[in-house]
């Protein structure tokens, strides 16, 4: 049973459907009012470059071309990538160690108090280091390190699979 979801036809087919259903759920929390800090931007970046990527290898993997395993161990960086920045940002969350200083906002003295009640309504931070929502009991940080590293272990099982035709 295995070995039926990692060839690489069919492993590139589930890695483009669920980093498209991954992106597609942040977008839809965010167009539900929960927007996203500079490091959750920054964590879908792996999402846009696999997407395509894992049709580009579906479709090469169609044609039995060669170049659907380089394409596979491709996404599996990636996504390799994917997880440890997801736990970076998850570290962050938790405190464990300091994230960006956008994350925590971009203050510049006020020369006074108006300048300084301008500032308050002017700039709006999201912090990465606060979880703004949890889906069972685990931030969008550590589900993406978790859903990232399931694609990236896909990616390597079907990369090391006979192409088929």
């Amino acid at each position: 049973m295995m070995g039926q979801w990692t060839t690489p036809r069919r492993a590139a087919i589930v890695i483009f459907l669920v980093a498209f259903a991954t992106i597609a759920g942040a977008w839809i929390y965010q167009a539900n009012g929960y927007a996203p800090c500079e490091l959750c931007l920054k964590e879908r970046i792996p999402y846009y470059i696999g997407v395509p990527l894992a049709a580009l290898v579906f479709g090469l993997a169609s044609r039995g071309a060669g170049l659907a395993r380089a394409g596979l161990w491709a996404l599996a960086l990636l996504f390799v990538f994917s997880s440890a920045f997801g736990i970076y940002h998850t570290g962050v969350e938790h405190h464990l160690w300091a994230g960006p200083t956008a994350c925590t906002g971009d203050f510049h003295a006020a020369n006074s108090m108006a300048g300084f009640m301008q500032q308050l309504q002017t700039v709006k931070v999201v912090r990465c280091d606060v979880v703004s929502v949890r889906v069972f009991g685990l931030s969008m940080a550590l589900w993406n390190a978790i859903i990232s590293a399931g694609l990236a272990v896909l990616a390597v099982l079907a990369a090391r699979q006979p192409v088929e035709g």
